[in-house]
């Protein structure tokens, strides 16, 4: 087995998004080679309603997926299919943009006020850009759990690990996305297959991520002789190439995402929810959006 390098640190950003949903950014709307087949993926989280409870009103997409998993709080949402509803703690929306939805996403806090999501964005590929849209709701009783002796547990919202089977199914990035939480002290190894790239954003406690080579990172702590990047709240690191990603937990344990797709490697075109392969087609999909054909399939 070899450990993945990790490429890079970073803090999510402070950003405004919606009709001023206050969120950090931990990547999106850049270069998007590294994180191929992933665009974006926004952390909104906080305890004061006004700092998320405009939401993100009407709006449209095309040629992206959007994933929305949800920790505390609520999401209430409708589109231009006539669907709606309302996720709630750790149920995730696996929204198909497709040809084209729009939609609204109305955030609330929970009996305490408070609120904490993930959305992450895929790219489809040019294929697929025009297909139905779809939605795959899932409740988090749904979702699986892999525990280990240690006391590690790993969500499987999507893709296989550790036996489990993720209950989000046909997926054009053949994602896995798995929220993983490795208990005070714990090393962990966590297999990544080789043809993927892969990301890892902490939403929770700390540890220090080793490293197979010998980078330049914002911190080094010392993990089983290999120097590594240490990673609390709010960090996303980007992996290189490797087939394991390999963490030891702090004094508080370590909670984050780990996902991984296998990469479209196709030109993109983007502008604000619309995600296309050329120029051509993302005027083509802004201009039937203000004339009124911007929905294909009722």
């Amino acid at each position: 087995m070899s450990i993945r390098p990790v490429k890079w640190l970073v803090k999510s950003q402070p950003t405004l998004e919606g009709a001023g949903v206050r969120l950090r950014r931990a990547f999106g709307f850049g270069e998007t080679g590294n994180f191929d087949p992933f665009l974006l993926l926004d952390d909104f989280r906080g305890d004061r309603p006004a700092d998320y409870e405009a939401g993100f009103p009407w709006h449209p997409h095309r040629g992206i997926e959007t994933i929305t998993y949800v920790l505390a709080g609520t999401v209430d949402h409708g589109d231009s299919l006539g669907n709606k509803g309302t996720i709630g703690s750790g149920d995730v929306q696996w929204m198909t943009a497709g040809s084209g939805i729009i939609h609204q996403e109305m955030p609330h806090g929970n009996d305490r006020g408070q609120m904490h999501g993930f959305q992450l964005w895929a790219n489809l590929p040019a294929s697929l850009k025009m297909t139905h849209p779809r939605y795959q709701d899932v409740k988090a009783q749904d979702i699986p759990v892999a525990v280990e002796d240690d006391g590690t547990s790993v969500r499987v919202i999507c893709g296989s690990f550790w036996g489990k089977n993720g209950p989000v199914d046909d997926v054009a990035a053949e994602p896995q996305y798995l929220d993983v939480f490795v208990p005070p002290g714990r090393r962990r190894s966590l297999p990544v297959a080789t043809t993927r790239n892969a990301f890892a954003y902490v939403f929770e406690g700390s540890g220090t991520f080793a490293n197979a080579s010998e980078p330049q990172p914002v911190r080094t702590d010392v993990i089983g002789g290999t120097e590594g990047y240490f990673a609390d709240n709010r960090s996303l690191l980007v992996f290189d190439s490797g087939d394991e990603v390999t963490v030891q937990a702090g004094e508080q344990g370590i909670r984050f995402l780990l996902v991984s797709g296998r990469p479209l490697h196709e030109p993109v075109a983007w502008r604000g929810p619309i995600v296309m392969n050329t120029d051509a087609e993302l005027r083509q999909a802004f201009e039937e959006y203000r004339n009124g054909t911007f929905l294909k399939h009722a």
